[in-house]
Parts: C-alpha cells; sequence; structure tokens
C-alpha cells in the first residue's frame, strides 16, 4: 500500500473523513458534496497522530532539508504543526485567519526573523484559498516560503492552479483519488459510489444539483 492510500485508510477509519453520496454534505461555499473531512480528529487518536505527525516530518526532511521556521494555519493546523516543529526541532509559529482586533493585532503569532526559511503546515485543500492568504501574510512579513505540506487536498483543478500562480509547492500526505480507491479497497464504498465521487470531482459546483 503506498503511504497516500496508508494515510487515507487512516482518515477512513477514524472518520475524519465521511463519504455519502447518497446524503450529501452541504458546504459553506453552498457545494452539495459526497465527502465531509476533519482533520482535528486525528489528534484524538495517538497513534495515527504520530503517524501523521512523522509523515509530515519525513516529507519537510526529503523536500525541505534548509527549512528553519514551521508555520501553523489556523486553526486546524496549529497543533499538527506545533507538533511537527517538535520532533524536527525547529521553532513555530502560526497564522491567524485575519488579524487580532486587539492587542498587538498579530497576523503571525510567534516569532520569527526576516528571510527565514519556513515550511507551511495545513490540514485540508479544497480550494486553496485560505491557505495562500496564509502563505502571502508570510511573504509580507518577509519570510522565505519553501513551501506547504498538508494531509489531504481534494484535488479540484482550480487549486493546482491557485498554487502555481502564487508559485507555491504544495505536497499533500494522501489525496482524493488515493481516497476513494482505498475506500472501494475497503468496502467503505461499492462501485456505483465510486462513479458518483468521481463525477463530483470533476465538477463540485454543479454536483448533485
Amino acid at each position: 500500500m503506498t503511504n497516500s492510500k496508508t494515510i487515507a485508510n487512516y482518515l477512513l477509519q477514524i472518520k475524519a473523513i465521511k463519504l455519502d453520496p447518497a446524503n450529501p454534505f452541504t458546504w459553506a461555499s453552498g457545494w452539495k458534496s459526497p465527502i465531509y473531512c476533519d482533520n482535528r480528529k486525528i489528534l484524538s487518536f495517538p497513534q495515527i497522530r504520530t503517524q501523521v505527525r512523522d509523515a509530515f516530518a519525513q516529507a519537510i526532511k526529503e523536500k525541505y532539508p534548509q527549512a528553519e521556521l514551521i508555520a501553523g494555519v489556523a486553526t486546524g493546523a496549529i497543533a499538527h504543526g506545533a507538533l511537527v516543529a517538535d520532533i524536527l526541532g525547529l521553532p513555530f509559529i502560526y497564522v491567524r485567519s485575519s488579524a487580532k482586533e486587539h492587542g498587538l493585532t498579530n497576523l503571525i503569532e510567534g516569532h520569527y526573523e526576516t528571510g527565514s526559511k519556513v515550511v507551511v503546515i495545513e490540514d485540508l485543500i479544497s480550494t486553496g484559498g485560505s491557505s495562500l492568504k496564509a502563505v502571502n501574510a508570510l511573504r509580507d512579513a518577509q519570510c522565505d516560503v519553501l513551501g506547504m505540506v498538508a494531509i489531504f487536498t481534494y484535488e479540484f483543478e482550480n487549486a493546482i492552479r491557485n498554487f502555481q500562480q502564487a508559485n507555491c509547492q504544495l505536497t499533500t500526505l494522501s489525496n482524493y483519488s488515493a481516497l476513494i480507491e482505498q475506500a472501494l479497497t475497503e468496502k467503505f464504498i461499492d462501485e456505483a459510489q465510486l462513479q458518483s465521487l468521481k463525477q463530483w470531482r470533476i465538477a463540485p459546483d454543479v454536483w448533485g444539483i
């Protein structure tokens, strides 16, 4: 089993990802979706939490050995980022979705130096909008963003395009293609559901309408 399928299997087993084409979920965007992902559940399962942490650390060692700082994207990736920073022995900061409205009005929390080589940790990539907002905040603070590593991506075409346009390399531990293949293998879904899931990924904005 490939690593991406291993991670996908973990997410399915602990119900961090739920698949239900017959009873779709409604996202905040209004999209109807046969999948719901909540990677915060990983934190409640110590063995899987450790596996995800170690997979993050290995990806960073291989792709970004020059990393000096780990940055988590609030709120879902703060804990994951802190765990990764700890095992790598690197400092940690996190990026808020918006600046605080009181005190120091920080957008970035924690200590960093101008020019620091940063790897950004994210839990989930949909369109990439909020994730790249964090990347831009770090760049505005004159940090050198080496790339982003995330747990899971839906593999939407617009997300791929958004990361390319932002000149930000994205690495993910697992992805939608690996997930639905693993879901079929482990009998979380059947062949008919697999086809519906494939159709959603191609045109999520009109699926189920």
